[in-house]
């Protein structure tokens, strides 16, 4: 709204008709709502520019002027237009010749965003400073002419008259309307506390029965589940209706000073500054309404936040007295100021002002901080999931540096800019919770995921058994992925609202665009590599463990575990050196580095390349597989895993031995096709052959009769017959075939038998014996010998034997 000093043009407009009164209540009511969300809500510092227009348009151009040469870029830019119009082309044109330069420029500015903060913040602080020192010295100048006929307000104050009139005729009308509304409104706001307090008849029934009966079924707790979020939902609807008729209030009161504006005598233009504070009252009434849906003082189940009633009203106390000082400062006194007495007395009493809010916010948080980590803590500590626990926490440990840092920027940016300070620091407010929540809440969603199990059709599961395993292995790492990416945007969208960086030009530069490329093409390589080793594995899984009778075998399995690690090998270096590639590494020198070095390894490593070559053709050759029994290298037992250079024996000992594939020169592998019982028994001379065989195929027939032994022999005995005659005795072979890697249980089963029928049958089996001659003279006569010696020497030939 323009003022006009002239009052010839007064008295012609103040009649106006009741429709038209009408129509501009209705216009004003619509209007509050466009200058809420209006960044130029503080348009009274456009009438002093109307009135002074033409005294001071000169001295305007002389301070742009001085700006642009101030500033470097703006003057080369100047520069660069200037020496364009002097060699007779476009400015445009010029300036479209340096695009590319401009490009970079700002590619620089935008990855060297620390810098440009800092220097941007230096440029603030000297011009504050600049600005605080003339000022001062205009202050003292108005001051010092307080005798003379200007004063202060340099012949101004008759001029405002009728605009201060018609402020402090708004203000009246408003407060009191508002005392009243908002004494209406409390009887409102007592219906809904004691609506949100009455439980549902549902919810009180179910209480009732859980009383009744101790045992807790599943429906029971659905239903309590159901009735707590219901109670919530009330919770939150009584909240919001009590904010909007909170909202109601104020507008209705704005509406009110409105109307006692229009409907006095005062000239049209003496409205200037009553609408001011009337928009100034809707936007701070509006943010109040907030502070009190949050706090509630008087009505605990309006109380957003779970606070004791104590606490709420010391919060809601202070930051309500904040928001009030710092609003009409900076939207009605500092303007209204501006405009009555000189610019610089208006910009002191705004900057003494905002002192006082500072202080005043440094003295609450301080005195708070130690209570509120307290409560953040204990809140920590009941969070449902610890990513929220962690946060609680980390804000408990700095919250109050955050509101120092909040008030500080407050206090600056209202020095530098008193016009637009509000908009900036709403705008930025905004945008951070608005960050903040929306990331907590992913984050939150995130941390649910990551809880929850996938969980496989039941025929994936029986033909890939470890895929459901894999699949969850890679889903947590792939969630923190997306947290920390989560964490770098939110961080980025909260530097972009208080203009520490540009997040929309650096998006829409070259080195943006690039950065979010890289990061899709990286988590494409990783997606695509993931999933081929999960397929790869999943199938070389499914072929091992087959369940449908044509499993893979030994030789097999072996192979395929041996191409299963790698392939796991290819997978991971491939993906190394693409994933390397892509963030702009030159892999080129790497490859022929590892050329080199694998040159150098082949030279000194002669004995890991023999290794490796004989294990491929052992394996080749089918030389023997996983849970074979054999003997390499002077060890017996059994294979227990084969790697491409070595091979790992189990002894019967329990011996754990890994022996390299170039130490083996000879494989036994007692586990082929089929296996013998191979025995030779001794027996004494004087034993009949023929009934000693006969014994040795009643044991066998013995063996038969066991289901276990029986089902592992393939053949009936074979007895060659004698094969050696000795000292001891007569030697008798017996030979048994058996299933692969089962020879030994026969044996030791058809020995037990044998021995059970030789003891049967009197059938000696021989031991060492001795025969004692006496000496004779040359008649060959012995001579005597006595009888206890004689037994004395039989004991002990006893005994040795």
């Amino acid at each position: 709204m323009i003022y006009l000093p002239a009052r010839t043009r007064t008295r012609t407009r103040l009649r106006r008709g009741r429709l038209s009164q009408i129509l501009a209540i209705v216009f004003f009511a619509i209007h509050f709502l466009f200058l809420a969300a209006s960044p130029h809500a503080q348009s009274v510092g456009g009438v002093e520019k109307t009135v002074g227009a033409p005294a001071e348009s000169g001295q305007a151009a002389y301070g742009a002027l001085a700006d642009t040469l101030e500033d470097p870029e703006a003057r080369h830019r100047l520069i660069d237009e200037l020496r364009a119009l002097a060699q007779g082309r476009n400015p445009a044109e010029a300036q479209g010749g340096d695009r590319h330069g401009a490009q970079d420029a700002a590619q620089l500015s935008a990855v060297s965003g620390i810098a440009v903060l800092s220097q941007r913040l230096g440029n603030v602080l000297q011009e504050v400073t600049a600005q605080l020192g003339s000022d001062i010295s205009a202050t003292l100048d108005a001051v010092g002419r307080l005798g003379s006929s200007q004063g202060v307000t340099q012949g101004k104050l008759d001029d405002q008259m009728p605009a201060l009139r018609a402020l402090g005729l708004a203000i009246g009308a408003a407060l009191l309307a508002y005392a009243i509304l908002r004494s209406i409104a409390g009887l409102l706001f007592g219906r809904l506390n004691a609506w949100i307090r009455r439980k549902p008849a549902g919810e009180a029934q179910a209480q009732g029965q859980a009383a009744e009966s101790p045992v807790r079924s599943s429906p029971r707790r659905e239903g309590r589940h159901r009735l707590g979020r219901i109670t919530l939902s009330r919770k939150l609807l009584g909240v919001l209706l009590a904010l909007v008729v909170d909202l109601a209030a104020s507008l209705l009161a704005a509406l009110a000073g409105y109307v006692a504006v229009v409907g006095s005598s005062q000239p049209a233009y003496g409205g200037a500054f009553a609408f001011q504070f009337l928009t100034a009252f809707v936007l701070i009434e509006a943010v109040r309404s907030i502070s009190r849906a949050v706090f509630a003082t008087r009505y605990d189940e309006l109380r957003l936040l779970p606070l004791q009633p104590g606490t709420a009203r010391f919060w809601n106390r202070w930051i309500s007295l904040l928001i009030a000082l710092t609003g009409y400062c900076l939207l009605v006194v500092v303007p209204v100021g501006q405009v009555v007495f000189a610019p610089s007395v208006g910009r002191l009493i705004g900057l003494v002002i905002m002192l006082c809010v500072y202080i005043t916010a440094l003295r609450v948080v301080w005195s708070q901080r130690l209570a509120v980590r307290t409560g953040l803590m204990q809140r920590a500590d009941a969070a449902g999931t610890a990513i929220m626990g962690s946060l609680l926490r980390i804000l408990a440990r700095i919250w109050h540096w955050v509101a120092l840092a909040y008030f500080t920027v407050l206090l600056v940016t209202s020095q530098a800019d008193q016009a637009a300070a509000l908009a900036f620091m709403l705008s930025a407010t905004v945008q951070t919770l608005i960050a903040v929540v929306a990331g907590a809440l992913l984050a939150a969603g995130l941390r649910r995921l990551e809880l929850r199990r996938i969980v496989l059709p039941p025929s994936l599961g029986r033909n890939f058994p470890s895929l459901e395993q894999r699949v969850n292995g890679y889903k947590n790492p792939a969630l923190r992925g997306l947290h920390l990416a989560l964490v770098v945007i939110v961080f980025l969208v909260i530097l972009d609202a208080w203009h520490a960086f540009d997040l929309a030009a650096w998006l829409d530069s070259e080195r943006g665009r690039a950065a979010v490329a890289l990061v899709l093409r990286v988590g494409i390589v990783l997606a695509i590599a993931a999933l081929s080793w999960t397929v790869l594995a999943s199938l070389i899984e499914h072929r091992i463990g087959a369940r449908d009778g044509r499993g893979a075998s030994e030789r097999e399995k072996t192979l395929l575990m041996l191409f299963r690690n790698a392939a796991a090998i290819t997978i991971a270096t491939m993906t190394v050196l693409i994933v390397l590639s892509q963030i702009g590494i030159d892999i080129g020198p790497l490859i022929a580095g590892a050329g080199v070095v694998g040159l150098a390894i082949g030279f000194g490593a002669q004995k890991l390349v023999q290794d490796v070559i004989t294990g491929v053709f052992i394996q080749l050759e089918n030389g023997m597989n996983q849970n074979d029994i054999v003997e390499v290298a002077g060890r017996f037992g059994t294979v227990e895993k084969i790697t491409v250079r070595s091979v790992v024996v189990r002894t019967l000992d329990g011996g754990y031995h890994l022996i390299p594939f170039s130490a083996i020169d000879t494989v036994s592998n007692h586990t082929r096709d089929f296996g013998y019982h191979y025995a030779e028994y001794n027996i004494a001379h004087r034993e009949d052959v023929d009934q000693a065989v006969a014994e040795l195929e009643l044991a066998f027939k013995d063996l038969m009769e066991d289901p276990a032994l029986a089902a592992q022999v393939l053949s009936e005995i074979e007895i060659p017959g004698v094969t050696a005659l000795n000292e001891r005795g007569f030697t008798v072979r017996v030979l048994i075939k058996t299933t692969p890697g089962n020879q030994w249980m026969i044996q030791r089963g058809f020995n037990r038998l044998v021995k059970r029928r030789f003891d049967a049958a009197g059938i000696e089996l021989p031991y060492p014996q001795a025969v004692v001659h006496f000496g004779r003279d040359e008649n060959g006569h012995a001579a005597p010998t006595d009888a206890k010696a004689i037994e004395v020497l039989r004991q002990s030939t006893q005994t040795a034997s």
